[in-house]
């Protein structure tokens, strides 16, 4: 269908070239109308406008990318709550963080290529291909007989909810001028906050009450969805995207394996370590020089840019050690999975209320910098009360903190990402968009990791301290380490109240590990300059 019908359809994007030439594009889609004589090559950025849309037809194409936002945190937060058992029955504990990082790795690759994949192809488009991957790596896990095919699932899974979570925000972008567009991004993010809430407790339910146990909550993720793609390869930066792979998957192979699978002097975390650093820097290198990067280097240099998205790094990584090990926390004092849901429930309910509500402010004052140190300072609050619990702490108090993380947590990724706009160009948008959503998932990745391998390399050294003396410590360590259900079924002789203990030695050390982090946010996020937040999209009007 071409002419004023196909204009009719759905919302246009007015794309001025360096040459001076229009081209008008529906923006869900990317046919060219034929009367258009020539299109632009792609080889520089290009200044988008978009027709402002308002009215139903704005929510209806906002509705259908949040859809995408919020089953990908139905599955964040039923993994968050089911890698205790999922680990339990594979008998690799030591290994949960790969369930995790495994799906974060695969984000951190894609997230930041959407930008460019779906200015090519189209933001419909990605979102089916977003869908598919994502049903196909939820099928995987529920179907997983060993640990190595999981994480396969986790991955393919990754790469479909990374297109899922950021294809909404490009479209808000798209269609939403800045002053505003903070109010449309606290509506994204309830449908965030709203698939936590559910994915949380219910992953918990089904696993709890369940004969399949937790291979339900992944099955029943699995929508049917069709694809169809055109091909525009030469214009992607595939290089980037794989040396950002290598660069993850390095580091987390080292990060993991050392003192808990092997030595730190052992070959492997010595080598892969080091490897990963020149992956890194291979990756900047590469950013800095190619046409069209994943991650456009000479973005970061601009300060706003760049505090914001270290903000987002350094607070992703302590909210997903929370997340992940909160839970587990709990299991460890012999909780169940359902009612470690009902505690981190309190998460995403606080980030329903405050995107909104830091939305709102920003568009009745146009400023968010004293609003991001807030929020990062409720994140820094929850911290702080986790460095007090201990084995008999009372879940309300585990709540509250909770609260507090997602109020602070869904405020910062509002403010950061409205600073981010507000500091480039329009041209710019989906690129740095992606890129926040970049940082963020490695955050996450390395965060889990990190976290793990505090949390693992305390708890054998205390336990080893504290049992290593018992005849049978050589065969049972291991195994308390890899199967919660241990704590159950301890040996004769073994002080069940003192293993509990050092399970609690351990987590104190990953707190202190957060605390550390979300000061580090706090002081990045006060680092951001004030820009003017425009009422329109085409940013002409005086703020």
């Amino acid at each position: 269908m071409h002419g004023n019908n196909a204009e009719e359809s759905q919302p246009s994007i007015v794309v001025t070239t360096p040459g001076g030439r229009n081209e008008r594009t529906p923006l869900l889609q990317n046919a060219i109308p034929a009367e258009q004589p020539q299109e632009p090559s792609g080889d520089d950025e290009q200044a988008a406008v978009v027709e402002e849309v308002t009215g139903a037809k704005l929510w209806l194409i906002l509705c259908s990318g949040w859809v995408g936002v919020f089953l990908g945190a139905i599955d964040a937060s039923i993994i968050a709550t089911l890698s205790a058992p999922i680990s339990s029955e594979f008998k690799s504990l030591s290994l949960m963080s790969w369930l995790a990082t495994a799906y974060l790795i695969a984000n951190a690759a894609c997230q930041p290529i959407s930008g460019r994949l779906t200015d090519i192809f189209g933001r419909g488009p990605g979102l089916v291909f977003s869908n598919l991957f994502f049903a196909a790596g939820n099928l995987i896990c529920g179907l997983a007989k060993d640990e190595t095919v999981m994480i396969l699932g986790r991955v393919v899974a990754g790469i479909g909810g990374g297109g899922l979570m950021t294809i909404s925000t490009f479209l808000a972008t798209d269609l939403v001028p800045l002053r505003k567009r903070g109010i449309i991004q606290g509506v994204g993010n309830i449908a965030y906050g709203s698939g936590a809430m559910l994915g949380g407790v219910f992953g918990g339910l089904v696993n709890d009450y369940s004969s399949w146990g937790w291979r339900l909550a992944f099955l029943l993720q699995v929508p049917p969805v069709l694809i169809s793609q055109k091909s525009y390869l030469a214009r992607i930066d595939f290089v980037g995207a794989f040396l950002i792979i290598v660069f993850l998957v390095l580091l987390l192979l080292g990060l993991n394996a050392g003192g808990n699978l092997v030595p730190w002097v052992h070959p492997l975390p010595l080598t892969t370590i080091p490897l990963s650093l020149v992956a890194l820097v291979g990756f900047i290198i590469w950013e800095s020089r190619v046409a069209q990067p994943v991650i456009p280097v000479r973005l970061l240099l601009r300060r706003t840019v760049f505090t914001a998205c270290i903000t987002n790094l350094v607070c992703t990584m302590g909210n997903m050690m929370a997340l992940f090990f909160v839970p587990l926390y709990l299991q460890a004092r012999g909780g169940s999975a359902t009612s470690a849901g009902l505690v981190i429930l309190f998460a995403p309910i606080g980030i329903c209320f405050s995107s909104v509500g830091s939305g709102y402010v920003m568009k009745k004052t146009g400023r968010y910098v004293a609003l991001g140190i807030l929020a990062v300072s409720l994140q820094t609050a929850h911290v702080i009360i986790l460095t007090t619990t201990n084995d008999t702490t009372p879940k309300w108090q585990l709540m509250l903190s909770f609260l507090l993380l997602g109020s602070g947590y869904g405020a910062m990724l509002t403010v950061t990402l409205l600073a981010c706009l507000a500091a480039v160009d329009h041209s710019q948008q989906a690129v740095i968009t992606a890129a926040t959503y970049g940082f963020r998932s490695v955050g996450g990745t390395v965060g889990i990791t990190i976290a793990s391998t505090v949390y693992q390399n305390v708890l054998k050294t205390r336990l080893w301290d504290r049992f290593g003396g018992l005849p049978d410590a050589a065969a049972e360590i291991p195994r308390i380490r890899d199967d919660l259900d241990e704590l159950k079924h301890l040996p004769e002789g073994w002080d069940a109240g003192a293993v509990i203990s050092v399970f609690m030695e351990a987590f104190c050390s990953v707190w202190l590990t957060m605390l550390g982090l979300v000061l580090l946010g706090l002081v990045c996020v006060s680092l951001m300059k004030q820009h003017t937040l425009h009422s329109t999209l085409s940013r002409n009007e005086r703020s």
